[in-house]
C-alpha cells in the first residue's frame, strides 16, 4: 500500500494546528506519518503536535521555505503531502490523493485549492479571486503547468529527492511553493484538481498590506530564476524533452 507522509510547517500556530491535526485524525485513510516542523515557535505548537501523535522536527531558523524543506527531507512516505497549520482537510483528503496517484503512475504532483474560512465574505473574495485566482491564471502559462499551492498539495517522494538540492530553501521573502513550481522539470507532471480542496484561514488577507505582501513575494521568487527559467526558455526545454522522447520511441 502506498505510504503517505503529511508535512506541516508551523510557527506560533498552536490553536490552528490543533484543528488541522484533529481533521487529519478523522481521515478515512490515515496518514502513515505526520511531521510538524516547529519553526522557532514560542507557544505550544510543539506540545500540541506531540500530543496529537505527530513527529516534531525542529527548524530554529525562521522561514517557510526552510521549514517546509526540512519537513520534506524528514519524510519517509512514498507520497509527501503538504498542509499549512491553518489548513483543514476534509475526511477523504488523503484517500482522494492516494487514489489519484495509484490510478496515474505518471502523476508527479497533485495540487488543489482552498476554501477560505474566518474574516468576511469580501476578504474571502479578495483571497479567492485576486490572490489564488490571479496566481493560477498568470502562473500556469508562465510555468507551462499549474502552480503548486503550498497549503494543499501532494508529490511523489522521488520528485522531492530530485529537486531538494535546487530549491531556494534559505530565503524568507519568497513563495516556497512557487519556487518549487519553477524547479519542476519537463518530464514531471503537475495536475491541478479543483475538486481537491481544503479549508484555509483568510487571516493573511484581512488587511490590504497582508495581501500586498504576499503578492509582493512573487517578484523575488521569479527573480531567483531569471532569465534561466523565463517562459520562452521553459517552453524550449519542454520542446527538447518531447523531441528526445519521440526519438527514443522511434529507435526502440
Amino acid at each position: 500500500m502506498t505510504t503517505v507522509s503529511v508535512v506541516i510547517p508551523a510557527r506560533d500556530d498552536a490553536v490552528m494546528l490543533a484543528a488541522c491535526l484533529a481533521a487529519l485524525a478523522h481521515q478515512t485513510r490515515p496518514a502513515d506519518e505526520i511531521i510538524v516542523v516547529d519553526n522557532g515557535s514560542h507557544d505550544d505548537t510543539a506540545r500540541i503536535a506531540a500530543e496529537a501523535g505527530a513527529r516534531v522536527v525542529t527548524e530554529e531558523i525562521v522561514g517557510i521555505p526552510r521549514a517546509s524543506a526540512r519537513g520534506y527531507d524528514a519524510a519517509t512516505g512514498e507520497l509527501i503531502a503538504r498542509l499549512d497549520a491553518d489548513s483543514v482537510p476534509p475526511v477523504d483528503w488523503i484517500a482522494y490523493a492516494v487514489d489519484r496517484f495509484d490510478r496515474d503512475l505518471r502523476l508527479s504532483v497533485l495540487t488543489g485549492i482552498g476554501d477560505f474560512y474566518g474574516a468576511t465574505p469580501l476578504v474571502h473574495t479578495l483571497g479567492r479571486v485576486v490572490y489564488l485566482g490571479g496566481m493560477l491564471a498568470s502562473m500556469t502559462p508562465y510555468l507551462g503547468h499549474p502552480p503548486i499551492f503550498g497549503s494543499n498539495f501532494v508529490m511523489r517522494a522521488e520528485i522531492w529527492h530530485e529537486l531538494s538540492g535546487e530549491v531556494h530553501r534559505t530565503e524568507r521573502g519568497i513563495h516556497d511553493d512557487l519556487d518549487l513550481s519553477l524547479h519542476i522539470k519537463p518530464w514531471m507532471r503537475v495536475t491541478y484538481d479543483p475538486a481537491f480542496r481544503v479549508g484555509i484561514s483568510a487571516r493573511p488577507f484581512e488587511t490590504l498590506s497582508g495581501l500586498s505582501r504576499r503578492v509582493g513575494w512573487v517578484v523575488p521568487t521569479l527573480r531567483n530564476h531569471w532569465p534561466d527559467d523565463a517562459p520562452w526558455r521553459r517552453r524550449a526545454a519542454r520542446r527538447r524533452w518531447r523531441s528526445s522522447t519521440r526519438d527514443d520511441r522511434r529507435s526502440a
